[in-house]
């Protein structure tokens, strides 16, 4: 796993991952379990199969979550109950954020769990003033991915590093 940063023009920095398997995606996820708390958001972004839900399993195994995870493409949401609970999400279904809104997903993004959406662009003008983006991009070989990692506030920053400072 290769693990650089940039900074943006932005007041964040990008920080870009390598991950060389489905494996090393669920290593990542699992490493970032351990900083969470009540009230994060992440938002995941990229193609289909380009590791979303591969990451929200691993993210789930390190919260402690023994069930399988599996997208909630036609649920639109999922919950896992541990500590505190994964609100899973899966907006690709979609056609606009006003949809989400009539599902009260306040509940959700400002409750007492973290909540992890797929396809978070879709619906970019819900999501809180901070949360974690992250993108996932195919590089060439088929299970080698490009993590970009977007901290959107400056609290992030700081969980952000200390994630990626793991190795």
């Amino acid at each position: 796993m290769r693990i650089e940063h940039q900074e943006s023009k932005l007041p964040t920095r990008i920080y870009e991952v390598l991950t060389k398997s489905s494996r090393e995606t669920q290593e990542l996820a699992g490493k970032l379990a351990p900083l969470l708390r009540p009230g994060d958001v992440l938002s995941l972004t990229g193609d289909l199969g380009a590791g979303k839900t591969c990451f929200t399993q691993g993210l789930a195994r390190g919260l402690g979550i023994e069930k399988k995870i599996t997208s909630p493409t036609f649920n639109l949401i999922k919950e896992y109950k541990n500590a505190f609970p994964l609100y899973h999400f899966d907006v690709y279904r979609l056609q606009s954020p006003t949809e989400l809104m009539e599902l009260g997903y306040e509940e959700y993004f400002y409750g007492d769990g973290v909540t992890v959406i797929e396809w978070g662009d879709k619906i970019a003008p819900l999501l809180p003033p901070a949360y974690l983006e992250i993108e996932f991009r195919r590089v060439l070989k088929e299970n080698l991915r490009e993590v970009r990692i977007i901290p959107r506030d400056g609290n992030w920053n700081e969980r952000v590093g200390r994630w990626l400072s793991q190795g």
